[in-house]
């Protein structure tokens, strides 16, 4: 490895030049920061410059006594959604039900705004003030709000603005794909955090914040993809542990919220310089309207304008106009409590099917998926299942540090009969296990 230079930009071009080249790999390290300054006699400042703007670049990953690293190209991982050309019936894809969504043509010639230019502001005020009446109740202190493409670009943006590539950020473990994939992109490191029926264990989110965790990300209803949700008692816990740790950004994404079938309860205590709720309308509304409001401590809200601001990447007006008349409408609000039924009932229909059969599921208080732990390798169980038919999403897909043998199964598009079937067709698949 024959690394020149003698500051600190001509030393990191010369390693990314060399990244370029392939003469560096991914997980390949780089020299001791001491080592290094002396081959090149340069000041070790000088060195620890050079990598961190390799870092920063997200071309190299510094961890300490552990030292620096090539970081993998970032890679999109598993994505949620259909899979259109499968002949199987799809109970992996993670989508609401698109019949129960609102029906945007009546809406949208009464709807629609004057155009908006550069300059102007950048929220609808009726907007607003419907986001800042929904959040006040549940932010911990004055809070601002800002709007932003849903609720993964929102924990993107969040991390960037606060956090640098290489930061370890504490999330439940298992946890979503659009969560996962988001930090990942960001340059971060996802520290697994345990959860069960009530949430994020406690203990485990004191041995994160011990680690060094910089952030601190929790679903607090639906979680995706057990959905479980946080019990008053269990956000507490977390909101006492919390409270020792003023400086970690806590990110609480309440995705569900226009569905969520229980009271919300917050983990932030008012102690916190760094937070931010956020709340997608995407569950409800359709995953095309691409919107979440975001509260947040005025600091945060001011590193969000950044972007955000009226020159660069606002969200529409036209997409804002659509969604203001969605949640002020008594029709659709009709249609979200009649779906918010309907997906415990499916939920609950196919659960009770399952248990029928001898197998476990996980608890469920929110969300359109039921998560089934299992007693053998679910790549297998997945196979066995395409053969007759179904397919699910491997529990992998969502795994963070632990290793998960389980399925997540999606019944917003249940049909009448499919979950009996379902279920008898897996009891099938393992058995001899039971």
């Amino acid at each position: 490895m024959k690394i020149t230079g003698k500051t600190s930009l001509e030393i990191s071009d010369c390693i990314r030049a060399m990244v370029q080249k392939g003469d560096l790999l991914p997980n390949d390290s780089l020299p001791p920061v001491r080592e290094l300054a002396a081959t090149l006699d340069v000041n070790r400042n000088t060195v620890a410059a050079a990598y961190q703007r390799l870092a920063k670049a997200g071309i190299a990953v510094t961890q300490g006594r552990l030292g620096t690293t090539i970081c993998s190209p970032p890679q999109a991982g598993e994505q949620e959604g259909l899979s259109p050309e499968t002949a199987l019936v799809d109970l992996a894809h993670g989508n609401p039900n698109p019949q129960w969504l609102p029906e945007l043509k009546g809406l949208l010639a009464e709807c629609l705004p004057k155009p908006f230019l550069y300059g102007e502001d950048t929220i609808l005020p009726e907007l607003r003030q419907w986001g800042l009446d929904w959040l006040k109740p549940d932010c911990p202190s004055h809070h601002e709000m800002e709007l932003t493409h849903g609720a993964v670009d929102a924990i993107e943006r969040l991390a960037v603005a606060h956090l640098v590539p290489g930061d370890q950020v504490a999330v439940e473990d298992p946890c979503f794909l659009g969560t996962i994939n988001a930090l990942r992109l960001a340059g971060m490191q996802t520290v697994g955090v345990e959860i069960d029926d009530a949430g994020m264990c406690p203990e485990a989110l004191e041995a994160a914040l011990d680690k060094g965790v910089r952030a601190v990300l929790v679903t607090p209803r639906a979680h995706n993809p057990t959905g479980c949700s946080l019990s008053k008692h269990r956000a507490n816990a977390l909101k006492r542990i919390l409270v020792a740790h003023p400086n970690v950004l806590v990110i609480v994404d309440d995705h569900f919220a226009l569905l969520a079938e229980t009271p919300y309860h917050s983990i932030i205590p008012t102690t916190t310089s760094r937070w931010a709720l956020i709340r997608s309308i995407s569950k409800g509304l359709g995953p095309d309207l691409r919107l979440a409001f975001v509260a947040c401590d005025s600091a945060t809200a001011d590193r969000l304008r950044t972007r955000l601001a009226p020159g660069m990447t606002w969200v529409s007006h036209i997409l804002q106009a659509i969604v203001s008349a969605c949640l002020t409408s008594k029709d659709v609000r009709k249609r979200l409590d009649k779906t918010r039924s309907e997906y415990a009932r499916r939920r609950d229909e196919l659960s009770m099917a399952l248990q029928a059969q001898g197998i476990d599921v996980t608890p469920a208080s929110g969300g359109f998926n039921v998560w089934v732990p299992l007693p053998q390798d679910a790549k297998d169980v997945a196979y066995a299942l395409a053969k007759k038919g179904w397919l699910v999403r491997l529990g992998s897909a969502f795994e963070v540090q632990g290793s998960v043998e389980a399925i997540r199964v999606t019944v917003s598009t249940l049909q009448d009969g499919q979950a009996q079937r379902f279920a008898e067709d897996l009891k099938s698949c393992f058995a001899r296990q039971l």
